[in-house]
């Protein structure tokens, strides 16, 4: 069995609300709602545990304030989680679904803002244990799966930081983050993949704005000598390994909930490639595990 550690700076409990149909301005009751524990990472780890239990891995950092309802949902999904606490709440995000109209919206409640001397030293502290536990996993892992966005509180090289872990440690990293993150990890070490959509690589890579986009991947993850996946939507999906490109075409299905469908791939397609080796067969199993998710309420579930 291969196995995977999943790291979430940005943990969530997510709320996903189902109505016949949503009308703005007005009093809306819901058929039924679930939550769940979530984040980019999370996503993945619940996906991974459902191709194959006890694969996964996943450290995150949880607020003090309502712990127990990350925790009694991540043991309900039987997740292996490991985590470490830091003042006040755990983020909140809302999924709104219209059955009659056929979509998704979600609503990100802000990172959590802590700015009192203590608090800042709680979260150093905090931080200094994540990279412990990792360091410590490390050994028994095949790959790291670090994604999502990085909650200002945590130091600005931390990404950058545990990618450098990973890559002395000899294991297959894979980054699904951007901007200032993303570039200040390549500075550092290059990841073996790095998993991005559309809009986020021309963001990371203006350099590449006049290149068509397959060609601005081949040359990239060339100049890299790395892989580079670039998700499309409900579009193909774009891929290169080396500068050898690669393109994979989506399903077409009948969507509920399209919250984690990123995540979903990630999962897949990490799994995949650690058996095989092989990024078609790789980008096949990614693009089937978000059609899966993108069928069911659950955010990052194939079943």
């Amino acid at each position: 069995m291969k196995k995977i550690l999943c790291i979430c700076m940005s943990s969530t409990i997510q709320r996903t609300v189902s109505f016949d149909a949503l009308s703005l301005a007005k009093v809306n009751r819901s058929k039924h709602y679930r939550q769940d524990a979530s984040g980019k990472a999370v996503n993945s780890a619940r996906v991974l545990e459902q191709l194959e239990e006890g694969c996964s891995t996943v450290v995150c950092p949880l607020g003090e304030k309502n712990l127990s309802m990350f925790t009694e949902a991540a043991a309900r999904d039987k997740l292996n989680l490991i985590y470490t606490t830091i003042p006040g709440l755990t983020r909140e995000c809302w999924t709104l679904l219209d059955r009659t109209a056929g979509t998704t919206t979600e609503l990100v409640v802000g990172e959590p803002v802590l700015e009192g001397a203590e608090e800042q030293k709680a979260v150093a502290a905090a931080e200094i244990k994540i990279l412990k536990v990792i360091n410590d996993i490390l050994p028994e892992v095949d790959a790291v799966l670090l994604a999502g966005s990085r909650p200002k509180i945590w130091n600005d090289d931390l990404y950058a930081t545990i990618a450098g872990m990973t890559h002395d440690a000899g294991k297959v990293f894979l980054a699904d983050y951007i901007g200032e993150d993303l570039k200040k990890t390549l500075a550092a070490t290059v990841p073996e993949i790095i998993k991005i959509n559309e809009e986020e690589f021309r963001a990371t890579f203006p350099e590449m704005e006049a290149q068509p986009l397959q060609a601005a991947i081949a040359e990239k993850s060339r100049e890299l000598n790395n892989i580079v996946v670039v998700t499309r939507g409900a579009d193909s999906t774009y891929a290169a390994a080396r500068g050898q490109f690669s393109e994979c075409p989506t399903e077409k299905i009948a969507a509920l909930n399209t919250i984690a469908c990123g995540d979903s791939f990630n999962a897949g397609f990490l799994y995949e490639y650690l058996q095989t080796g092989d990024l078609d067969k790789a980008l096949k199993k990614g693009t089937w595990c978000a059609a899966r998710n993108a069928e069911l309420e659950t955010p990052g579930a194939i079943r």
